[in-house]
């Protein structure tokens, strides 16, 4: 691949380098990512990306972004703040399941971009008009997306690896959980996160 003159920005902005990168990072994953070898795969050198973003921490930052941006719900439809707090989990699930390799990313970086914030936003106001005790309201995006990331990070990490779905127990050392071992039969399943979805937010809504 000919590589463009050093410092060139070949047409590159910040959004474009951004996609690209999470492209890269769902085909390589991110032990392979690098800022050279993004560079390698747009065919230009690599300070022609250091023009736009200021170091590697900064790019998986604007990768996070990329992702971020995608999970969307639907305006302009009254309802209540459970209802938000649902379709917005239900939207960052299908991100990472699209994502799998861009997705732990999320769990271990601050997310304060502009996707982000507005949809804790959205949460937040939604709380605040249904009557709900201020610092209920204020834990509740720490609560939800603490759930979340972890489901999701175990889910995923499970489904890559091939990891089963319901351990083999041992029913003499293990009786009770291996009684319960029928009930996790749908792990990994959208019916499983609905469930345990549902027993956060009555968790929440608890705190009235």
């Amino acid at each position: 691949m000919v590589r463009r003159a050093r410092g060139t920005s070949a047409g590159l902005d910040r959004a474009s380098i951004a996609i690209a990168a999470v492209g890269l990072i769902d085909r390589d994953g991110l032990d392979q990512f690098g800022v050279r070898r993004l560079a390698d795969e747009l065919g230009v050198d690599p300070m022609s990306i250091y023009h736009h973003v200021k170091g590697k921490a900064a790019l998986l930052d604007a990768a996070c972004e990329v992702v971020l941006a995608e999970v969307r719900i639907p305006d302009g439809e009254p309802e209540g703040w459970q209802a938000i707090a649902r379709r917005t989990a239900h939207a960052y699930r299908d991100m990472a399941h699209r994502h799998p390799q861009v997705f732990p990313l999320l769990a271990g970086r601050a997310q304060t971009s502009a996707s982000a914030l507005a949809a804790l936003e959205r949460l937040v106001s939604a709380m605040r008009d249904a009557g709900m005790p201020e610092q209920v309201t204020a834990d509740a995006p720490s609560v939800l997306f603490g759930f979340l990331n972890g489901h999701l990070l175990a889910r995923t990490a499970a489904e890559a690896h091939g990891a089963a779905a319901v351990p083999d127990f041992d029913a003499d050392a293990y009786p009770t959980l291996t009684e319960l071992a029928p009930r996790l039969a749908d792990f990994g399943s959208e019916a499983e996160f609905d469930r345990m979805l549902g027993t956060i937010l009555a968790g929440i809504a608890s705190g009235r």
